[in-house]
């Protein structure tokens, strides 16, 4: 089994020194480069750029620059997208992001993650979970949210926030460690 196949299924697998991901990622970060480097008013280049990194996107969609993902082929965002300044999508996994969603600056979601042990960790090792954000979802700014995440529909997330478990539809969560604090 391939260390890309592992990654799919959630298993350990090697992202450093594994040449097909490697390859992948050196790839997708040349696009990264050439699309943060574009200028914001050719929107006809930037949105080619978006779909040669293979992310999935309605026909309106606009992920403001400075923008970086590792693979980009496994990002899917709904119609009426937009990421803010500097948002980092580390998409090991499957990064899943329903329609009328806002992302403000600096937003991390994570999906890669590495073993506690120690000395596995010290291999290189790491894993995947998935993030799935619903539709109609706000992410304020400095917003962290880690692997395995699931956001449910119309949610606001408050800036600073640290999602560490799953956020129901309907609700204002804020904190670190994220909780609801409201329902819509």
């Amino acid at each position: 089994m391939t260390e890309k196949n592992k990654r799919d299924k959630g298993e350990l697998y090697d992202a450093n020194f594994d040449k097909e991901l490697l390859a992948e990622m050196s790839a997708t970060r040349e696009q990264a480069l050439k699309y943060n480097n574009t200028s914001p008013n050719d929107t006809k280049s930037l949105k080619q750029i978006i779909h040669k990194m293979g992310i999935k996107t309605g026909k309106s969609f606009l992920f403001r620059q400075p923008f970086y993902c590792d693979y980009g082929y496994n990002i899917s965002v709904g119609e009426n997208f937009f990421s803010n300044f500097n948002v980092c999508i580390l998409d090991a996994a499957p990064v899943t992001i329903g329609k009328n969603c806002f992302i403000a600056p600096n937003v991390g979601l994570y999906t890669a993650a590495h073993p506690t042990d120690a000395k596995q960790r010290a291999t290189g090792l790491e894993f995947a979970k998935p993030i799935t954000i619903g539709d109609d979802v706000w992410i304020g700014a400095s917003v962290i949210i880690l692997p395995g995440i699931t956001i449910g529909s119309n949610v606001v997330i408050g800036a600073g926030s640290v999602v560490t478990k799953d956020i129901p539809s309907n609700t204002i969560a804020v904190g670190n460690p994220c909780k609801v604090i409201k329902k819509i």
